[in-house]
């Protein structure tokens, strides 16, 4: 092979190689980024945040604002179950601001209601050898479905989890726990139908303790908040469990986001009776009342710390206010 044909054959080497160099670097790159909570809420609150886009889409896409138009925003914020007197107290503060134009409003608004959602701790507090979070709530808000969802999203932060099921009155209410239980991975501590709840959380507080765990989570009977001896009977599996443990760190309050302006009443009542010290709010994907959130803060004064946006074990996501009033005004 003479000296030619080697620069040749080496010339024609060296230009493959900067051609597959060049198609390289054009490849497009795959797009690694993980949706932002907030896209996924804005979607999540569809329904609340479709109707309440409706009623404002006149109020905000305004030059200035009429009477009319503020008694739209008002009613608006009624309708989505922000509460009379909140919705009155902000309309008033937004139109103290002075808003040139419906943009000016909107923006107005989303401040107003972050500054509801203010300087609350939404973590779990968790202290103590074990940790103890006792669920309360009435049927059908998907109370034992949270408490699964919460006892995963703890095991994935690598916390050892122990259950109660300390529902006696529904064999369907330990069998369920169970199920979720075994999905889950954690194990879970029952009695038989009908046995005495605060013994049952007694029970789980003391496995809890010799295996270790980090956190007992009791679920409670569902209850209507006006049935004052099975409200006197949740009193007592706190008691048991505040002498037990010297502190319960966590009475969460699970509510159906459907319920509207009812779940007030239930969360007054919950909270005179066992001292509630954070709210879970489910179901807000199949609802157009998500503002019942800003009515349970600011009405109660009780942190939304969860919110239930779908049937996966991760639908329920941590509440982060800004987010939140984002995916509620969202257009």
């Amino acid at each position: 092979m003479d000296a030619t044909l080697l620069v040749v054959l080496g010339v024609a080497a060296i230009v493959i190689l900067l051609v597959a160099v060049l198609l390289l670097g054009l490849k497009p790159t795959p797009d690694t980024r993980h949706p932002t909570p907030d896209d996924g809420l804005r979607q999540r609150l569809s329904r609340t945040r479709s109707a309440l886009s409706r009623s404002l889409a006149g109020v905000f896409m305004s030059g200035s604002l009429s009477e009319a138009q503020w008694e739209e925003l008002e009613s608006a914020l009624i309708t989505a179950d922000i509460g009379p007197g909140t919705a009155s107290d902000l309309v008033r503060s937004v139109r103290g601001g002075k808003p040139a134009n419906g943009a000016e409003a909107r923006s107005l608004l989303v401040d107003e209601l972050e500054f509801v959602l203010a300087d609350r701790n939404r973590a779990l507090y968790l202290s103590g050898s074990p940790a103890v979070v006792v669920v309360v709530g009435v049927n059908g808000t998907g109370k034992t479905t949270s408490i699964a969802k919460i006892a995963n999203g703890l095991v994935e932060q690598g916390r050892s989890v122990v259950l109660g099921a300390a529902d006696t009155f529904r064999a369907a209410g330990d069998a369920q726990l169970r199920e979720w239980g075994d999905r889950v991975r954690v194990p879970v501590v029952s009695g038989a139908e009908g046995a005495d709840p605060a013994s049952v959380a007694h029970d789980a507080l003391a496995i809890a303790r010799k295996r270790g765990a980090d956190v007992v989570i009791v679920d409670t009977a569902g209850r209507l908040h006006s049935q004052k001896n099975l409200m006197d009977e949740l009193v007592k599996v706190m008691h048991v469990l505040e002498r037990e443990a010297s502190s319960v760190g966590e009475v969460l309050l699970v509510l159906d986001g459907t319920t509207g302006q009812n779940g007030i009443a239930q969360a007054r009542a919950f909270t005179e009776a066992v001292g509630v010290t954070g709210a879970v709010l489910t179901k807000l994907d199949g609802t157009s009342r998500g503002g019942i959130a800003i009515a349970v803060e600011r009405e109660l004064g009780i942190p939304v710390k969860f919110i239930g946006t779908g049937e996966g074990m991760h639908d329920l996501i941590p509440f982060v206010p800004e987010d939140f009033v984002e995916a509620l005004l969202a257009p």
